[in-house]
């Protein structure tokens, strides 16, 4: 029978250092806490400071690439006219030009710059029989005409735009009006 009396000692002495073993598996030390959340914030740290790092370098790459962009953003353009020079050029060298082939070889040239010209969607602005319109139009002086006021009668100078935006207005001539 002595057996039956410890046995049940013993289970209450189990149990309590299973309930003692179990509530120290659930309930860890302050010290341990302390560490778990000492980690968790270096890592949220060097995550933090990752991307930072990364950020700059990518503000660093954007006002590079912006910089080689506004340096070298003519250079196509720069290429299309340096062939039309080049034909002004060789048009002067020649020694026996007559009136007639200087006139043609002009003719060809300004045909080359109004390609390089479509090719970089600079326009001609020519308002001839049009509304003046000050965005587009320099009004340089009126004179009396037949057509409506304010109307285009002739073009002293060629306006220009690039793609749509005007790089310089037309000085034109305008009716007073009847």
């Amino acid at each position: 029978m002595e057996q039956n009396q410890t046995a049940p000692n013993d289970n209450l002495n189990n149990a309590d250092n299973a309930t003692a073993a179990d509530a120290g598996d659930v309930m860890p030390s302050m010290e341990e806490l302390l560490q778990a959340a000492e980690r968790t914030a270096q890592e949220h740290y060097d995550a933090w400071m990752y991307a930072k790092a990364e950020s700059e370098n990518i503000r660093r790459r954007a006002a590079e690439d912006i910089s080689k962009a506004q340096k070298f953003a003519v250079e196509r353009f720069s290429n299309e006219v340096l062939a039309v020079k080049d034909s002004l050029e060789a048009g002067l060298a020649v020694e026996t030009a007559t009136v007639e082939s200087f006139k043609s070889g002009m003719e060809l040239t300004l045909k080359q710059l109004t390609s390089v010209f479509e090719k970089f969607n600079i326009a001609e602005i020519n308002p001839v029989g049009e509304k003046l319109d000050p965005h587009r139009h320099q009004a340089i002086s009126m004179v009396a005409s037949e057509l409506p006021a304010n109307t285009v009668v002739s073009v002293m100078q060629k306006g220009y735009t690039l793609n749509d935006r005007v790089l310089r207005p037309a000085l034109v001539l305008v009716s007073q009006g009847k």
